[in-house]
Parts: C-alpha cells; sequence; structure tokens
C-alpha cells in the first residue's frame, strides 16, 4: 500500500492553480490560500514525494493595488493566458461589495469559459458575489459570510443560499462561509487533490478544526430589512421588541389588518423566514446575548424570552446554534 502511494504522487500531474486577483482583494484570504497549498508542497517533499501544487495569481493587468493604492500585488500572469486551470480561487471581497462588481465582472467571461473546459471554481467568504454574478451557482447550493447572507439574497435570488454551512461543494463548485471558514474549505481541496493523510498534515500544521461544518455558533440574526414592504417591517420591529410575549401569526396579521394567508406569504417573501421561524430567531439571539453576559441559569434565560418548555426551548436554540444552551454559554459566557 505504501509502494502505491508513493507511485500515485511520484506520477501525479502537477495541479495548476490559479487565485484571481479582483478589486479590492482581502489580501489575507490571497497570501491564506497561497500558503495552505505551499506548506503542503514542503510537507510532501519531506516525506519524498513530487510538489502537487503550482499556485499562480491572475488579474484583469499586472497590477493590483489595495489599502486604497498603499500596496500593489504584482500579478503571475493575466487571464487571457491562462487556460483552464485545475482550480480557480476567487478569493474574498473588502469593503463595499456590490460597487465593486461592476469592474470585477469583467472576469465573468474567463470565469464561464474555464468552468465550461472542465476547471473547478471555489470562492473565499464573500467572493461568493463574484461566483454568483456569473449564474454559475443558479440553483445550486451556496455558502458566504453570515453579515452579508440577507444581501446575497437580495442580489441573487436564484441561488440556494444556506448561510449555516460552513462548506458547499457541487457539481465542481466550492464556496466557504466568513472569514476563517475558507480555512476549512481549503483544507477539503488539499483532501481532494491528494490524499486524507495530507488533510489532517495540514489541519495540525495551521491549527485548523478539520471537521467543522457550521457556522450557526458565531452567526448573529439581523433580520433582512432592506424590502420596502412596510407592513411586514412593522411586524418585524414589533417582534423584536415585544419577543417575551405569547406571539402568534393570527394576532400579528390581525395587527396590519392582512389575512393570516396573505400575511404568512408576505412575510416569507420579504425575510426570507415564515413568522414562526422569524420569531424564535429573535427569542434564540436574545438567549445567546444573556447567555454570553452570564449572569442567569438556563432557565432563567429561557423564561426571560417567553419560553416555558426545557425542551422545547433547547430544540428550538440548537436548531438555530447547533450548540445546546449550556454548551453554548461554557463556550461564550464573559466571566
Amino acid at each position: 500500500m505504501a509502494i502505491a502511494t508513493s507511485n500515485f504522487y511520484i506520477f501525479r500531474a502537477m495541479k495548476e492553480i490559479s487565485v484571481i486577483l479582483p478589486q479590492k482583494v482581502l489580501i489575507s484570504s490571497v497570501e491564506d490560500a497561497r500558503q495552505m497549498f505551499s506548506k503542503v508542497n514542503e510537507y510532501l517533499r519531506q516525506e519524498g514525494k513530487k510538489d502537487v501544487f503550482n499556485v499562480r495569481l491572475i488579474g484583469l493587468t499586472k497590477e493590483v493595488r489595495i489599502e486604497n493604492g498603499l500596496y500593489v500585488i504584482k500579478t503571475d500572469a493575466l487571464i487571457q493566458d491562462v487556460v483552464r486551470p485545475d482550480l480557480i480561487i476567487i478569493p474574498s471581497i473588502n469593503d463595499d461589495i456590490i460597487p465593486l462588481l461592476t469592474f470585477n465582472l469583467k472576469f465573468n467571461p474567463w470565469l464561464i469559459q474555464n468552468y465550461l473546459l472542465g476547471s473547478e471554481i471555489a470562492s473565499l467568504c464573500t467572493g461568493s458575489f463574484l461566483l454568483a454574478s456569473t449564474g454559475l451557482l443558479k440553483e445550486n447550493q451556496c455558502a458566504t459570510h453570515w453579515q452579508y447572507a440577507n444581501e446575497f439574497r437580495a442580489y441573487f435570488p436564484a441561488v440556494r443560499l444556506v448561510d449555516d454551512k460552513v462548506i458547499t461543494e457541487q457539481n465542481g463548485i466550492y464556496t466557504s462561509g466568513g472569514s476563517t471558514s475558507y480555512w476549512n474549505l481549503l483544507l477539503r481541496l488539499v483532501e481532494k487533490y491528494t490524499d486524507k493523510v495530507t488533510a489532517i498534515w495540514a489541519s495540525k500544521y495551521f491549527a485548523l478544526d478539520i471537521g467543522r461544518t457550521s457556522q450557526s455558533p458565531f452567526a448573529i440574526f439581523n433580520g433582512q430589512k432592506e424590502h420596502g414592504d412596510k407592513e411586514v417591517l412593522s411586524i418585524q420591529e414589533f417582534i423584536e421588541t415585544n419577543f417575551s410575549d405569547k406571539l402568534t401569526v393570527e394576532k400579528l396579521s390581525d395587527k396590519v389588518n392582512i389575512g393570516r394567508r396573505t400575511f404568512e406569504r408576505r412575510f416569507r417573501k420579504a425575510t426570507n423566514n415564515s413568522v414562526i421561524e422569524y420569531i424564535q430567531r429573535v427569542k434564540v439571539e436574545a438567549t445567546k446575548k444573556q447567555l454570553e453576559i452570564g449572569r442567569k441559569t438556563v432557565n432563567e434565560v429561557m423564561y426571560d424570552v417567553g419560553y416555558n418548555d426545557v425542551n422545547a426551548f433547547r430544540e428550538v436554540f440548537k436548531k438555530y446554534t447547533t450548540l445546546s444552551p449550556i454548551d453554548y454559554r461554557n463556550k461564550y459566557a464573559v466571566r
């Protein structure tokens, strides 16, 4: 078995990885990706094997200015000179994401063409916005930073955003969740192009949790409010200030004089949540804040946010955070 594994690396073709450099790129995501594949190459050489990854920075111009022009990154090649790399990485984008897409859309024809030729594509964090603008994510799942989930849904309604996921993988397209979640995607790509043993080594070297699958414990719920439905907005604000009361769909729809079915349909369309889900998520967010302070018991917090059934409370809390209330308090409470 050892000989077979060794031969696998000896005869394996080098994997060409192109990291594109869009405007306002978050340079840390570029360097982290380059570091991951570089260190894996070093590890393989120490094991008597050949390098697997050749990483190049690809751009629309020979230089890309970042940090308001204070720094310059030189590209290794222009996009027109690169054809069908094995993997294309779209790094995180900084600042105001949507305005930046106007210039960065120049990458789209190249991204689409190479994907159709067989290249795989991975977006890191908010790089998902640029990936989604290509149309390649239509009807597919996608992860992004939880803070930008509402904005993403508003601009790309045809994409199935799964904002609790750390990574997604479909049809040769990979996406990752918020900030450091892209490290888990990089580990997944290392495993895909090498093997599990190498990925485990990389997780140890970079001190990463290789098994992390959800970013829910880190997410802060901010209801979608940029929708223009005044009646729904008034109910959102009412829920957020009266979450400890016994709220029902009937009472809320009566409050704005809208029939229940019409109200539920409008509420989901505007917020991407059912009325009940919205109430639950507001209660959970209030619970998290109290647990982080750590002054009350879990039961006291439960009553404060309007729950009386311990089992129901735990079930709802775990649904949105993947942790029990006690585990959440132990992990995040400030003592």
